[in-house]
């Protein structure tokens, strides 16, 4: 798909989960760029340049206010919820009923159409929206400088715990995660597909842990558990399904499944992916 102009929006756009990690700056480009922008959270949190608007998941009743006056909307399930499913596609039902005419699904670059989880919604969006995308993006670059468990440990033992082994992955920044999930909203034509994103390389964790340690001049290792020790490690902090989830992401990408790299990127944007050394030194102020 290549780069298309983007129209000015007479409508708005309702972003969920607008105080995350990629809704906070799908927001913050989308009203950089001269969209109205309705930003909705559970505690209707204002955000700059924006209509707040309260919003929960497992509370219908905030749901046809969020969606009053919106064209638009980027969709984010709930965290954690092995069903999101259950929630997600009775409110983009209504979502095509009150008038919106296209969504944009976060889902992640693990999880295919129809599979577990988030992949029964991507399956389900062309049924219900003539205009669609599904992002499945890779790990985050802000995983390692955020509220995330790695840069906690990062911070705190100067130590980044997995079960990844030797696996490589194509980490991506949230900037641009942002950058084309704003495309996919506005730009004239709709994608109508899903789009695996990644930054320009794949880097193994010990590579991460090297480029931080660099950047920040602190001292960090990476240290790889065996898969069922991780998950007690994980289980630990939360509840023993997700933990189960994520750790065997980390063995999904000790066997390889997630080093690559695509171009979506650049085919949507027109400028390449950020790679992870520039979003280190960008987020520690050391970038421009």
């Amino acid at each position: 798909m290549k780069a298309t102009g983007v129209t000015p929006s007479t409508g708005t756009t309702l972003v969920i989960g607008a105080t995350g990690t990629i809704g906070s700056r799908t927001c913050a480009q989308l009203t950089a760029a001269g969209h109205a922008v309705k930003a909705a959270s559970r505690r209707a949190t204002p955000v700059p340049g924006a209509e707040a608007a309260a919003f929960d998941w497992y509370d219908a009743g905030t749901h046809d206010a969020a969606l009053d006056g919106a064209e638009r909307v980027y969709v984010v399930p709930p965290v954690g919820d092995p069903d999101p499913a259950a929630v997600v596609l009775p409110f983009l039902h209504r979502a095509r009923a009150a008038g919106v005419r296209r969504a944009v699904l976060l889902s992640a670059s693990s999880i295919q159409e129809g599979g577990p989880a988030v992949g029964q919604v991507h399956a389900a969006l062309p049924g219900i929206f003539d205009e669609w995308a599904v992002l499945r993006p890779s790990w985050f670059m802000q995983n390692f400088t955020g509220g995330h468990v790695h840069a906690h440990s990062i911070r705190t033992d100067g130590v980044i715990v997995t079960a990844t082994g030797t696996g490589r992955v194509g980490f991506v920044d949230a900037e641009d995660i942002a950058a084309v999930a704003v495309r996919a909203l506005t730009d004239v034509r709709a994608p109508n597909t899903d789009l695996v994103l990644t930054g320009p390389e794949a880097l193994g964790y010990d590579d991460i842990a090297t480029i931080v340690a660099e950047v920040t001049g602190r001292p960090v290792v990476h240290r790889s558990l065996p898969h069922e020790e991780l998950r007690g490690r994980l289980a630990a902090l939360m509840p023993e399904e997700f933990a189960t989830m994520l750790a065997d992401m980390d063995k999904a990408i000790a066997a390889g499944a997630e080093d690559r790299v695509t171009d979506s990127v650049l085919r949507v944007t027109g400028r390449p992916a950020r790679d992870f050394r520039s979003v280190m030194e960008r987020e520690s102020g050391q970038g421009s």
